[in-house]
């Protein structure tokens, strides 16, 4: 009995000996390799950039300024005190406002909705001019030399912290934006009604007011587009995403140049 419990304790101490020895062929499990964080999907040279934007920004810019010296041309001369506008530049407004709606919701489009807004809007933005001109001599030069200085401002006090784009600025400006389209297509009902609401387009300080608000909530929108940027930057958004912020920097530039043009003639009817 002592020898068989012996020879049972031996074989149990060399069960475990050849069980050590297995732990050590043991294959290790597979694994599916590192973990990436999210945004470094891309291949190298293939995320936004600020300065990629900043390309493609000029880019519709060249080509807005192009289309608006062809809109400029079409307006002609005033006749007995009117001015001619081309019918078709319904059209222009139209096309614009789908391309600028079409990217916001396939922003992977940007970049070809980008150019056709571009020079849609742009066709419009120079008959409008060319309107403002004829009635307000040099208004233009002053109206595109203060949306330069507005830019420039804006872009200076972001860089150096001077606005800081936070969630609570987010949704300040956001909810501004929501009132405002509230408060304009209320205003259309009204005009189709024959209720005209027309403060907010004359030379009243209560107009005047109204444009330097909304003049204001357009060069607010620019911290946003340089947030958008910087954030995409950081993130490693993909590349197609830099004629997307592009197509933002221009829409708020030409909402802010009309908005600018509007003041500046309220400012001159006084």
């Amino acid at each position: 009995m002592k020898q068989a419990a012996q020879r049972g304790w031996a074989a149990s101490e060399a069960d475990a000996g050849s069980a050590k020895g297995a732990q050590t062929t043991i294959i290790p499990p597979l694994s599916d390799g590192p973990v990436s964080p999210w945004g470094g999907t891309h291949a190298a040279g293939e995320t936004m950039t600020a300065s990629g934007a900043a390309t493609a920004t000029l880019t519709l810019l060249a080509l807005l300024v192009g289309a608006a010296t062809f809109g400029w041309s079409l307006v002609s001369e005033p006749v007995a005190g009117q001015v001619q506008f081309p019918a078709w530049i319904i059209a222009g407004v139209l096309i614009g406002l789908v391309c600028a709606v079409g990217a916001s919701f396939r922003p992977q489009y940007a970049r070809v909705l980008g150019p056709v807004y571009a020079i849609a809007e742009g066709v419009v933005v120079g008959a409008v001019s060319r309107v403002y001109s004829i009635e307000y001599s040099g208004i233009v030069v002053q109206a595109v030399g203060a949306t330069l200085g507005v830019f420039v401002a804006m872009l200076v006090m972001y860089r150096t912290g001077i606005i800081r784009v936070n969630d609570k600025f987010r949704r300040v400006v956001m909810s501004a934006m929501v009132g405002l389209l509230i408060f304009y297509g209320v205003s259309f009902l009204f005009n189709l009604l024959g209720a005209n609401i027309t403060f907010f387009k004359d030379a009243s300080l209560l107009g005047i007011g109204f444009s330097i608000f909304v003049a204001g909530l357009a060069a607010a929108n620019l911290a946003l587009d340089f947030d958008f940027i910087e954030r995409g930057e950081k993130e490693g958004l993909p590349k197609q995403m830099e004629w997307y912020a592009a197509l933002g920097v221009v829409v708020t530039l030409v909402w802010l140049y009309l908005e600018i043009l509007r003041l500046l003639s309220k400012l001159r009817d006084r």
